[in-house]
């Protein structure tokens, strides 16, 4: 007889970034929450000030004129890193694909450069997420 391996009482049950997806899909998540993916967990991020946004409009509009045919700017969106870690970074110059990436999320490969602008998120950009973001391999 085969049984099924049952987790102990407090153990922690690693999400992945499909199952993160598809808890936006399903409503489980609503499209304004802001939660991330890392390592399995949920984390919820920061409110947006208007010092945030103010930055992040300034900055997408600056790499949108620049890179405009060469490049994709992408705000405020998923990329994954790996099978449990789905973040969103404030801007990533994306390689230019002819879908847009409607096929699938862009992955590390795909990143020519990535911005977190941070207001009071600083400690937990550069001690959490830069760390991710390494270990995915991009620069």
């Amino acid at each position: 007889m085969i049984r099924e391996a049952k987790p102990a009482a407090g153990a922690r049950r690693r999400l992945t970034a499909d199952e993160f997806e598809r808890m936006g899909v399903t409503g489980i998540l609503h499209e304004d929450e802001r939660v991330e993916l890392l390592d399995g967990d949920l984390i919820a991020m920061a409110p947006l000030g208007p010092r945030h946004t103010g930055h992040l409009i300034r900055l997408s509009e600056w790499f949108s004129a620049r890179v405009l045919g060469r490049a994709h700017v992408r705000v405020q969106n998923s990329i994954r890193l790996d099978p449990h870690s789905e973040p969103q970074p404030d801007i990533v110059l994306l390689r230019r694909r002819d879908d847009f990436y409607v096929s699938a999320v862009p992955a590390p490969e795909d990143v020519l450069l990535l911005i977190e602008i941070a207001d009071s998120s600083l400690r937990y950009d550069r001690d959490v997420k830069l760390g991710f973001y390494a270990q995915a391999g991009i620069p």
